[in-house]
């Protein structure tokens, strides 16, 4: 913690009716998200932890806080529910981890529109929106706990990013309200590729109050898990399913033996050292999906209506994305894991060189998903036999010279993982114009260092 005492008591003074909390076993957790799931993530932030953190309701309690840790100089860490897997929710600087959780209204549902509240979760939003028969374009598989702001400031895409790609694409989201980092916040309304310069950094350039998104309609969705003794055949059915136009489709997973074996819920449809894929159709479209399985030589060993899912309350989407990565280490806590990105066109292909490279140490998970070009192509979380930080390096160097990207998940500083490199200039900008004090997660972007805090205030 570097945030000084009295800096720390002043805010509580100065604000006493909101939320705070200052029990030390509940201020390490919300110090802390799923960055477990990386050893060397682990190793680095397992000590790190806020003074103390608030959870406001309103946006007047949100702008006290704000303004009274601006005048201070106190740093601010964003919290959704701690679903991301980076330490984005990690202080660095100890101060104030403000949880967003309790502003969580929805606000209004258009045809093909939604706006609601940062910190509504997104299994709610969805709720919200399934009467005027739409549901949300994509959504992590944590959408039971996971916020809206949590998805826009450190997440990617998820279940339905097969049709509409991550949720960076243009027309996914359509604008947000964000508050400034100042001694007097100011509240500013940005639209389209302007709102997209806070998407996934973390919460390091500017606090979001309020997203609209665009929808998709609903169906019902069949769920089902195919299996295949076929390496080659288990792929080349995924790939065809994706393609599919006639197929209406949200979810399409490929699992590589032993994966499977690594999903002990589903350990009753899943023979032992079989492929899988999983996937969700419309209900109307299963006769089709049936004959491209057959055409393979997979097996339905699992089947769901949507009537059945909603019912049992259980879905395959919470064995999707990186809740497989979450199923596994369960069974295997030795496990890490990749996230790569291939050539469209070329995925296959790709991810066939990989199986043959590194099968065995490497176990093969992708998910098939539209790029923002709109071409069909595969984000793989793969996962990892860990030996060594040395031999992880190694690996993620084998990808990257084959020409599968690496978005690395193992690293604690923006530019370093998904950005890849320096910010773009109007990044920057946003970040000089809604945090112009760098109070905002200090230490997660390089350009902006930790600064200390004044040991008197």
């Amino acid at each position: 913690m570097t945030a000084s005492i009295s800096a720390i008591e002043e805010l509580r003074l100065e604000l006493p009716g909101l939320d705070w909390i200052t029990d030390e076993g509940r201020v390490t957790r919300l110090s802390q998200d799923f960055s477990w799931f990386s050893p060397v993530l682990n190793r680095q932030l397992k000590d790190k932890r806020a003074d103390v953190a608030v959870r406001p309701r309103t946006e007047d309690e949100i702008r006290a806080v704000v303004g009274a840790c601006a005048r201070r100089g106190v740093p601010i860490t964003l919290r959704g529910s701690g679903t991301g897997n980076y330490g984005q929710t990690t202080p660095l600087a100890g101060g104030v981890v403000l949880d967003m959780t309790g502003y969580n209204a929805f606000l209004w549902v258009q045809p093909g529109v939604a706006r609601a509240q940062a910190g509504i979760r997104l299994g709610e939003l969805e709720k919200q929106t399934r009467p005027s028969g739409q549901e949300m374009r994509s959504m992590p598989s944590t959408y039971r706990s996971a916020t809206l702001g949590g998805l826009f400031g450190g997440g990617f895409g998820g279940v339905g990013s097969i049709n509409y790609g991550p949720l960076g694409a243009p027309g996914n989201v359509l604008g947000i309200r964000a508050m400034t980092i100042e001694p007097e916040p100011q509240v500013i309304e940005l639209r389209g590729a302007e709102a997209m310069r806070m998407h996934h950094l973390w919460g390091t350039n500017g606090l979001v109050l309020e997203l609209e998104i665009a929808l998709a309609p609903a169906h019902p969705w069949l769920e089902t898990l195919v299996t295949f003794d076929s390496f080659a055949d288990a792929l080349h059915f995924a790939d065809k399913l994706a393609n599919a136009p006639g197929i209406v489709k949200r979810e399409i997973a490929f699992f590589a033996a032993p994966i499977s074996d690594h999903l002990a819920q589903l350990a009753a449809h899943l023979p032992k050292g079989c492929h899988t894929v999983l996937s969700l159709v419309a209900e109307s479209c299963e006769p089709a999906m049936l004959q491209l399985a057959e055409a393979h030589g997979g097996t339905v060993s699992y089947r769901r209506t949507a009537a059945e899912v909603q019912k049992s309350n259980r879905t395959l989407m919470e064995f999707t994305w990186n809740h497989t990565t979450l199923h596994a280490l369960k069974v295997d806590p030795t496990l890490t894991y990749l996230q790569s990105g291939f050539v469209p066109g070329r995925h296959v292909e790709q991810i066939i060189e990989m199986e043959q490279l590194l099968g065995g140490e490497v176990m093969m998970h992708t998910e098939f998903i539209r790029n923002v070009a709109g071409l069909m192509t595969c984000s793989g979380l793969q996962l990892v036999r860990f030996s060594t930080e040395e031999r992880l390096a190694e690996i993620i160097g084998i990808h990257r010279a084959r020409g599968v990207h690496i978005n690395n998940p193992h690293v604690n500083i923006v530019e370093d993982g998904k950005a890849g490199g320096p910010l773009p200039p109007e990044v920057i900008e946003m970040k000089k114009r809604f945090d112009p004090m760098g109070l905002l997660n200090p230490g997660k972007l390089r350009d902006w260092p930790v600064k200390a805090v004044p040991a008197e205030v």
